[in-house]
């Protein structure tokens, strides 16, 4: 992918970005809750808090290679567990590569030596926050996933894919990689959801999943284009590339779905869709059943209300079907198949139990110092 050029005035002006695209693809006045923006000097730049010098960063050593696929981890909470699954079903397809975990400071050292344990790469990040406003987001917890903008950093790394902490890979991606350079690849979402209950494409019933179906209106303009779902991605980290999104996000008011919106916006012009096999959203069983075999699927995506399988009780709507616990089952055959967790390989004195790391001061200059870790196979 092309570096991308800043404005000699440092008022980044991307390509890939419209205000006219944000306001009619993603118009907040659909919301309940009018928004009213804000675009004070101090509050347009992205808010980076720095880990605190008690902040550490656990690491594992291994060889370089220049791919990778990586997850983002917040908190305290059990969405550990998702990410613990997620290298283990890695490890299951035998995949050649390991697998980045990219953590904010309040991810407790627990769950770090959690991941450690199960060979995966430990990288401390700084938050990122957008410009100050009254954004409803569709899910609150949303903003939090600005963070993810911090793994362009990760350029040790020619090429990864990103893989949302909710999401199993059940057959072997890793010919993903080898996709040509200079685009951005992922799965087109679907908009027939009530979290797009606030854009023009849910109102009329158009979704481009079947855009047959209802036409977009000559009166509404140009039609939307293409969108993908951000919970997985192929992608070059680039430093230009990273500072251009940091750079831009100063500039573009947020929107209810947050990371995922700027990025389609950002990168509408290289962006290449991939068939849904490599991202099942779990609405697309029963909104879009005529584009599924599921037999055929390789990544399921538990972002579906109540699926998360670490968390579910099939009370919610549509979580008693069949193939909905299906895929929870096949999630929990891996998460608990003991033959899957890492194994040391005995290779290097640093390598073995995760009690035995030390943890690493953050450096104020980078996300955090690490060794790279075996890889997730």
């Amino acid at each position: 992918m092309p570096p991308l050029k800043k404005n000699p005035q440092n008022s980044p002006k991307h390509p890939h970005i419209s205000s006219s695209f944000s306001q009619k693809y993603f118009p907040t006045s659909f919301l309940s809750l009018q928004t009213t923006l804000s675009f004070s000097k101090t509050q347009m730049a992205p808010e980076l808090v720095s880990a605190t010098t008690k902040a550490t960063s656990l690491v594992k050593a291994a060889s370089l290679t220049s791919r990778a696929y990586v997850t983002f981890l917040a908190g305290n909470g059990d969405y550990v567990k998702g990410v613990v699954g997620l290298a283990k079903g890695l490890r299951k397809v035998k995949t050649a590569y390991p697998l980045v975990v990219a953590v904010l400071p309040d991810v407790p050292e627990e769950h770090r030596r959690m991941l450690l344990a199960q060979g995966c790469i430990v990288r401390e990040i700084e938050p990122v926050y957008p410009p100050a406003n009254q954004t409803q987001f569709a899910m609150a917890y949303y903003v939090i996933n600005y963070s993810k903008l911090r793994i362009w950093e990760f350029v040790e790394y020619h090429k990864m894919i990103y893989l949302d902490g909710d999401i199993q890979v059940f057959e072997n991606i890793d010919h993903l990689f080898d996709n040509p350079n200079g685009y951005f690849y992922a799965v087109k979402d679907c908009f027939c959801e009530k979290t797009w209950s606030h854009t023009p494409q849910y109102q009329i019933g158009y979704c481009q999943q079947c855009p047959d179906k209802v036409q977009w209106p000559r009166e509404l303009g140009p039609k939307p284009p293409l969108y993908f779902n951000a919970g997985m991605f192929v992608f070059e980290p680039s430093l230009p590339i990273y500072d251009d999104l940091l750079e831009t996000l100063k500039i573009t008011p947020p929107t209810p779905f947050a990371e995922q919106d700027f990025l389609n916006m950002f990168f509408k012009d290289v962006y290449k869709p991939i068939p849904p096999t490599y991202n099942l959203v779990l609405a697309m069983l029963w909104r879009h059943p005529e584009n599924i075999e599921l037999n055929k699927v390789k990544v399921v995506h538990y972002c579906a209300a109540g699926s998360k399988p670490w968390r579910y009780t099939g009370i919610e709507e549509n979580m008693k079907r069949k193939d909905i616990k299906m895929v929870v089952k096949s999630w929990w055959d891996i998460y608990n198949d003991e033959s899957l967790d890492y194994k040391k390989t005995n290779t290097s004195p640093i390598e073995g139990e995760a009690d035995k790391f030390m943890a690493a001061t953050v450096s104020q200059a980078n996300a955090g110092h690490y060794i790279t870790a075996p890889s997730a196979a």
